[in-house]
């Protein structure tokens, strides 16, 4: 198995179009998880590819298990136990909206399953790169104990680790967390990280004060001084003009240099959510094709924007899609 990823698996629930959440008494309901929507896109993009995780053995889980075999992405790591699933709800937003979320995922079978229930060396038997994120350790005390220790196991092993910096501030205030202090502990085993600016500037404590680029820059060689084993940093650029209109660049940085792609201008998008799980995946996906950075950085953006013309959270494309994407033009294939 070439990938494991390791986190919850939710369900999306989501009022039709652009309702307000319960204006009408319909949900959309699609399967979630950042740390699953990089394994099944690197499933359809002919990665093997195995989820770590824990699900009810009810309806609910076994549509889970049932949604990921359909991507192709390998089940046996996922435990039947506890008694339910992980929720959030998304509204669309439109126009001067804002997309709003709400989670419901306190007592799940996931956030509740002990750190000693992980068997990580059967999980990682044969594995090349752990992948992980910031929102499994924010779900509570216990979560985050398993994720280092996973982190910690893979590490032992000489396995690859990445990291997405996946900041939720709503997950982490509801519990008596140390954030930097736990975040750390897996950035210190990670040799790729997904997260900007920001993300270190919360691991390190510190602001940095330059603009743009120089910023980026700054923090980056701030990072990699301070965690030996980190290699790349890969990260978005985001502005928004409105809800349907966002303008999205990509960059990868590594200790002898950086690759900066343009901007692309997403206008219509139908769904942002899952996009920055789409750009690790095609950042994965290029990097253990052997691409450079640069072609790394372009993979992940096209597959990031292809993802925000799709509902849900996953992204469902596969090699020729961004095949076609790269190559350009818009109007109908025939």
């Amino acid at each position: 198995m070439t990938f494991l990823a390791f986190g919850e698996l939710m369900l999306r629930l989501s009022p039709p179009g652009r309702e307000l959440l319960m204006q009408t008494p319909k949900l959309d309901v699609w399967i979630a998880g950042a740390e699953a929507n990089v394994a099944s896109a690197l499933a359809r993009l002919g990665h093997d590819v195995a989820v770590a995780s824990a699900v009810p053995d009810n309806d609910l889980g076994r549509a889970a298990l049932t949604s990921l075999r359909g991507s192709g992405v390998d089940t046996k790591g996922i435990l039947l136990r506890g008694e339910r699933m992980g929720l959030y709800f998304v509204t669309s937003g439109a126009g001067l909206r804002a997309t709003e979320v709400i989670y419901d995922r306190a007592y799940s079978s996931f956030a509740e399953t002990p750190t000693e229930a992980w068997d990580w060396d059967a999980l990682l038997d044969g594995v090349d790169r752990l992948h992980l994120s910031g929102i499994t350790p924010a779900l509570g005390p216990v979560p985050a104990a398993s994720a280092i220790a996973a982190a910690e196991a893979a590490a032992a092993k000489g396995i690859a680790i990445s990291f997405d910096g996946n900041w939720r501030g709503k997950l982490w205030e509801r519990w008596d967390s140390d954030p930097r202090g736990i975040l750390t502990q897996l950035v210190a085993h990670a040799d790729l990280m997904f997260g900007n600016h920001r993300d270190i500037a919360l691991l390190l404590d510190r602001d940095f004060g330059s603009d743009g680029e120089d910023r980026r820059r700054e923090a980056v060689d701030a990072a990699f001084a301070a965690f030996p084993k980190l290699q790349t940093i890969a990260s978005t650029a985001r502005h928004v003009e409105h809800v349907d209109l966002h303008r999205l660049s990509a960059r990868i940085d590594t200790r002898a240099g950086h690759a900066q792609t343009e901007e692309v201008v997403l206008a219509g998008i139908v769904d942002r959510i899952g996009g920055g799980d789409a750009f690790a995946a095609g950042v994965l996906h290029a990097l253990r094709r052997g691409g450079d950075i640069g072609e790394a950085a372009k993979t992940g953006l096209a597959l990031a924007a292809l993802k925000h013309s799709l509902p849900g959270d996953a992204s469902l494309f596969r090699q020729s899609d961004i095949d076609a994407y790269l190559a350009g033009g818009l109007d109908v294939r025939r």
